[in-house]
């Protein structure tokens, strides 16, 4: 079954229809909701937003620019949202975030499949970085490192969920 999910996966890639295959073909590791807008990570089980914040899922992609926050304003974001859509997201924190770094890959290094239109730039985590009240954590989806920079720097976010 696994060697034809990947044969089946590999055909709709070349022909241009991912989008109509079942979420679960989409990605090996990762597994799609039916509405697209969310990935759950089958390795950690942790549900991310598939779009960073100021992208939004539309027409099998992720679609607009990512909006680029302070430190502080990307906390503030991952709390309002969690209020409007009564669902936990948050800032991941760096190990998490660097967890769906793809090695493999670059510019960017992230699954384009189960993240679509993910920008090459830094982004966010929740993590300070300790013994320093102005920098924080990143992750660079460009190559996959991790870093800090200060806070009120401006790097687009992902949010993540615990999984149901």
């Amino acid at each position: 079954m696994f060697k034809l999910n990947r044969t089946l996966t590999a055909l709709a890639v070349s022909l241009g229809l991912l989008a109509f295959l079942p979420p679960v073909l989409a990605a090996s590791r990762y597994t799609v909701s039916a509405n697209g807008q969310e990935v759950k990570d089958n390795k950690t089980q942790l549900v991310w937003r598939r779009c960073p914040e100021g992208m939004s899922w539309s027409v099998n992609a992720c679609v607009g620019s990512a909006s680029g926050l302070t430190h502080q304003a990307a906390l503030q974001q991952a709390a309002k949202v969690a209020t409007n859509t009564g669902v936990a997201w948050r800032l991941p924190n760096v190990k998490e975030l660097a967890s769906i770094v793809d090695r493999s890959r670059s510019n960017p290094a992230i699954d384009t499949l189960a993240f679509p239109a993910t920008p090459s730039n830094a982004f966010w985590s929740s993590s300070p970085y300790v013994g320093d009240t102005y920098n924080a954590w990143y992750v660079n989806f460009y190559n996959g490192y991790v870093s800090n920079s200060v806070r009120n720097g401006s790097l687009p976010v992902r949010l993540v969920r615990a999984s149901q």
